[in-house]
């Protein structure tokens, strides 16, 4: 015999030996999951439940028995193993991004996964994201679909379910009521805690997901500021203008050294008249939440998707006071931010120099600007949506020459890398954003016929391994400041700040204040003086740094 057919025999002895019921195979599918795609939910309840090995004991038995009940609902000879099967893998795939990266699957973290390109997550499957799911994922599930199941009469292959189902779940509160105070309080201070969970939390955030989609079918969008009109500083007889708005990926605060930061990330914006915002927080920790918040009417805590997608966007209210807009992307597209108006993608052009890789760093922006530029002849806002910093593969962001800051981490394993080298090489993406803004910069100031103006910000942060959080997408409520705070940069030709009567010195009085992306709509609109009542001016950063009496004697 060969060695497949001796497998083959011996498999097969298996099963007719051991055969398993549904609800053993449940139960012991449940243990293997409990054991190896937990390791961050076991590690928070040790800490959570110090002192307390009882109360963390009936806690564990408690989940344990409600996951159990959960898989009950599947389980008939006919869907338990395909269920199982899924089970292990979703286990798999979303314990290593816990585990390893502390990314937590929540509903916009599914959103984030739907909404994603092939370009952008084919970095995430690293070789150690591959193993890990073969050894926890594919060959557990093999071993499912090798095992054979019982049959049963139908009486007892209907009752089993419920049974399991109705004493899982009356054995789990009985558990839970033991020590209900501590339990209650450990769950509500501790929100990471069952946000840890697989395949607990990847399931509930699907459902959530699922049911905010449903929510939003068949909208329609609202128009918002129709009453948008150009104010007192558009004299017939001025330069055309042109404002471009440069959407940063994943850059943090904490690694500019404008704003501080102990590296010379900035040495090219450094010596630029620029106003840095040291204190701008953002709207989310991900680009689908963060994006399409900050170019919206709504603050942080009133956005939602549905809000989002039902009402029309900064650019729409900018397009009504007759300008034209556009949206450039080297990113993942424009979350429906610029629906209504001229869009292009730089993503996937052929240019040699900076496309070698399949994607394209954000200098492929600087020779579409040159070409542009010669064409305007009306107010124009351009926005540049960047790939910027987006990890893990820090290393593709920037050319060669860029790389400034050695030893980089030049993989999207970040296990294979040191902090000071992965630190390097993001601080790399940070010093090629530099350039660009600099670039783009003297580029505007260059421009003789146009009135020209830059305001940059980045949507999200990033973990760099601080706390054991690599990336970006916590929950709001839990994640760092190095997710939540985004640098904010501006820069104003001498003529845009004679035209609009704007105060430098104001504005770089405001360098330290407290903003956010909830300030970027208002003060979008303030900057061009666009009269329209959906600009609120207490949010408007430009209000109280404008001299509408110069203005008005232009």
């Amino acid at each position: 015999m060969t060695p497949f057919q001796i497998i083959k025999t011996r498999v097969q002895q298996l099963r007719s030996t051991y055969p398993l019921s549904p609800l053993s195979l449940s139960a012991l599918v449940l243990v293997f999951i409990f054991c190896t795609a937990n390791a961050t939910f076991w590690t928070i309840g040790a800490e959570v439940f110090s002192g307390s090995l009882l109360s963390f004991a009936g806690f564990g038995l408690a989940i344990f028995l409600l996951t159990l009940a959960f898989f009950s609902t599947f389980g008939f000879p006919w869907t338990v193993k395909p269920f199982l099967i899924f089970m292990l893998i979703l286990s798999a795939v979303t314990s290593y991004y816990m585990d390893t990266l502390g990314v937590i699957i929540d509903r916009d973290m599914i959103q984030n996964v739907m909404v994603t390109t092939i370009t952008e997550s084919k970095h995430l499957l690293t070789a150690g994201f591959i193993l890990h799911v073969v050894l926890f994922g594919a060959l557990p599930a093999l071993v499912v679909a090798a095992v054979r199941v019982k049959r049963f009469g139908l009486l007892r292959t209907s009752l089993v379910p419920v049974l399991t189902l109705t004493l899982g779940i009356a054995v789990a509160a009985g558990l839970l009521m033991s020590d209900l105070k501590s339990y209650s309080s450990i769950l509500r201070e501790r929100k990471d805690y069952m946000s840890s969970f697989q395949p607990g939390a990847p399931l509930v955030a699907t459902v959530r997901y699922a049911k905010m989609m449903a929510r939003s079918t068949n909208v329609i969008v609202a128009a918002v500021g129709e009453d948008a009109v150009k104010g007192e500083a558009y004299s017939p007889e001025r330069k055309p203008l042109l404002t471009i708005v440069v959407a940063g990926e994943t850059a943090r605060t904490q690694n500019f050294s404008l704003n501080g930061y102990g590296v010379k990330t900035n040495p090219r914006l450094e010596h630029l008249p620029v106003v840095s915002f040291t204190d701008v927080s953002s709207c989310g920790t991900a680009t689908a939440t963060s994006l399409p918040c900050m170019f919206s009417k709504f603050d942080r805590d009133g956005y939602s998707y549905e809000k989002g997608i039902s009402n029309e966007s900064v650019l729409d209210v900018l397009d009504h006071a007759g300008f034209h807009v556009e949206w450039w992307d080297n990113n993942t597209g424009d979350k429906g931010i610029a629906a209504r108006v001229p869009t292009r993608s730089l993503t996937h052009e052929t240019d040699p120099e900076f496309c070698a890789a399949g994607e394209c760093m954000d200098g492929i922006f600087m020779n579409a600007l040159a070409e542009y530029a010669d064409t305007i002849t009306e107010d124009t806002v351009l926005v540049l949506h960047q790939i910027g910093s987006h990890g893990p593969t820090y290393h593709l962001r920037y050319p060669a020459q860029f790389e400034r800051f050695t030893p980089a981490c030049n993989t999207a394993e970040f296990k294979l890398c040191s902090p000071d080298e992965i630190v390097n090489a993001y601080d790399n993406t940070i010093a090629y954003t530099d350039e660009i803004l600099a670039q783009t910069i003297e580029f505007l100031d260059a421009q003789e016929r146009l009135s020209t103006a830059l305001i940059y910000v980045s949507d999200h942060g990033e973990s760099l391994g601080e706390a054991g959080l690599y990336l970006h997408g916590s929950p709001y409520f839990m994640a760092p400041a190095t997710q939540t705070k985004v640098p904010m940069i501006l820069w104003m030709s001498q003529t845009f700040t004679e035209q609009f009567g704007l105060d430098k010195d104001c504005l770089a009085a405001k360098r330290d204040a407290p903003l956010s992306h909830d300030n970027l709509f208002h003060s979008l609109l303030g900057m061009l003086d666009v009269q329209t009542q959906a600009r609120t001016p207490a949010l408007d950063l430009f209000e109280t740094c404008r001299n509408h009496q110069k203005v008005a004697s232009k």
